[in-house]
C-alpha cells in the first residue's frame, strides 16, 4: 500500500487495528486525534496498536480544525472511522461532505450493528455482537452458561479485518473508476460471515445447534483440550483419521480400542485421554509428539508465544520502542514490510507534508 494516504479518525476498538495493519502494509496514515488524547491508549499503545502513524490534534468542533481536515480529505486516498452512524454527519465530515471535496476517495466506516437497521444508535460491544449472531451460543460446555472469548471474533476478525478488505477492494475500484464510495463495515455482518461454514452445516443437518454437541466445538474427545501432570494444557486437534492414528500412538492407545467417529465411545474415548494427559507435563507431551502430525499442541500463555523457538525462527514477533509485539502480517516476497515509528504533527505540518 506504499503511495496511499489515509485518513484514521481516532477510535477504539476496530479502528485502530485496522491502520496498525495497513500502516505494516506501507499506507501513509494521518491519524486525527481529540484534543487531550485517547484515555483509552496510552504510550505503551503508542508503541503497539497506534504505531507507525502521523499523529495531528484537531479540535472537530472548531470550523477551522473542521477545514483543515477536509483540506487532508482532498489529498486523501481514503478515510477511515467508528463512531456511531450520525457523529460525522453532524460534524460536516460526513460522506456527503468529503466526497464532494474527493470524488475518488474512499470513506470507510466500521460499526456494530452497521449504519442502518433498528439497532444501529445503540451501544455494544464485542460480546453484544457474537451474541446476537449466534457465534457466543456455540462457546460454552453443556450445561454452562458461554465462554467469554477475547475480543477477537467481533471488534477485530468481524469488524478490523471486515473493514480493511472493504477499504483495500474500494481502493481498488477507484483506482480503475476513478469513483470512490462508502464501505459499511458492520461486525455484526463480519461475524455471520465467519459462521459460514456452520451456516452449511446446519442446512444439511450435520450441526446440532447446541453447544459442545459437534466435532469443532469440544464434543469430539479428538478436538479438544487436556490438562497435563503440571496443570498445563494441550490442544489436540486430531480430526483426520491418519491424524488421529498418531495421536493413538503417542498416547500408546491401542489403534483398535475405539472407532473414531462412533459417537457412542466418546465419553470413554474422552475418559481416556484425559487419565493418559494427566501422565505427562505439557513440555513432556510436546517432546512426545514433535515432529509428528498428531496435530499437538502446547497451550501457550501470551508471553510464552512470544518466546516460543517455532516463533523466533519465523521472526513472528519483534521489538518495537521497548515493548515485545507482533511484526507486520501477511509477508510478501517482493516487498518488505516494516514498523515505522509514529510521530506527532501540527495542523501546519501535516498539511505541508500532503499538500
Amino acid at each position: 500500500m506504499s503511495g496511499l494516504r489515509l485518513i484514521e479518525m481516532d477510535a477504539i476498538g476496530p479502528v485502530p487495528l485496522c491502520g496498525m495493519i495497513l500502516s505494516g502494509l506501507g499506507a501513509e496514515i494521518i491519524r486525527i486525534v481529540r484534543p487531550g488524547g485517547q484515555s483509552a491508549w496510552s504510550d505503551v499503545g503508542e508503541a503497539v496498536l497506534l504505531r507507525g502513524r502521523m499523529n495531528v490534534t484537531l479540535d472537530l468542533k472548531s470550523e477551522a480544525d473542521r477545514g483543515t481536515l477536509l483540506q487532508l480529505v482532498e489529498q486523501a486516498d481514503g478515510l477511515i472511522e467508528g463512531g456511531r452512524p450520525g457523529v460525522m454527519e453532524r460534524l460536516g465530515l460526513g460522506p456527503d461532505e468529503c466526497l464532494a471535496r474527493n470524488p475518488r476517495m474512499v470513506y470507510g466506516r466500521v460499526t456494530g450493528w452497521g449504519q442502518n437497521g433498528p439497532l444501529r444508535l445503540m451501544a455494544g460491544h464485542d460480546i453484544n455482537y457474537i451474541a446476537m449472531t449466534g457465534a457466543l451460543h456455540a462457546i460454552a460446555q453443556k450445561g454452562q452458561a458461554p465462554t467469554v472469548p477475547l475480543n477477537l471474533v467481533g471488534d477485530y476478525a468481524g469488524g478490523t479485518m471486515f473493514l480493511a478488505l472493504g477499504i483495500v477492494s474500494a481502493l481498488l475500484s477507484a483506482k480503475s473508476t476513478g469513483k470512490g464510495q462508502v464501505v459499511d463495515a458492520a461486525m455484526v455482518d463480519g461475524v455471520a460471515n465467519l459462521l459460514s461454514l456452520f451456516h452449511a452445516y446446519l442446512s444439511t443437518d450435520s450441526w446440532h445447534d447446541q453447544p459442545a454437541s459437534n466435532l469443532l466445538d469440544g464434543a469430539a474427545p479428538f478436538y479438544r483440550c487436556y490438562t497435563c501432570k503440571d496443570g498445563g494444557h494441550v490442544a489436540v486437534g486430531s480430526l483426520e483419521p491418519q491424524f488421529y492414528t498418531l495421536l493413538l500412538a503417542g498416547l500408546d492407545i491401542p489403534a483398535d480400542r475405539y472407532s473414531q467417529n462412533d459417537k457412542d465411545q466418546w465419553p470413554a474415548m474422552e475418559a481416556d485421554f484425559a487419565a493418559t494427559f494427566l501422565t505427562r507435563t505439557r513440555q513432556e507431551w510436546e517432546d512426545r509428539f514433535a515432529g509428528t502430525d498428531a496435530c499437538v499442541s502446547p497451550v501457550l500463555s501470551i508471553r510464552e508465544a512470544m518466546s516460543h523457538p517455532a516463533h523466533a525462527a519465523r521472526n513472528m514477533f519483534t521489538d518495537h520502542r521497548g515493548v515485545t509485539q507482533s511484526a507486520p502480517a501477511p509477508r510478501f516476497s517482493g516487498t518488505p514490510t516494516e514498523i515505522r515509528p509514529s510521530v506527532t504533527l501540527s495542523s501546519a505540518d501535516a498539511l505541508a507534508a500532503w499538500l
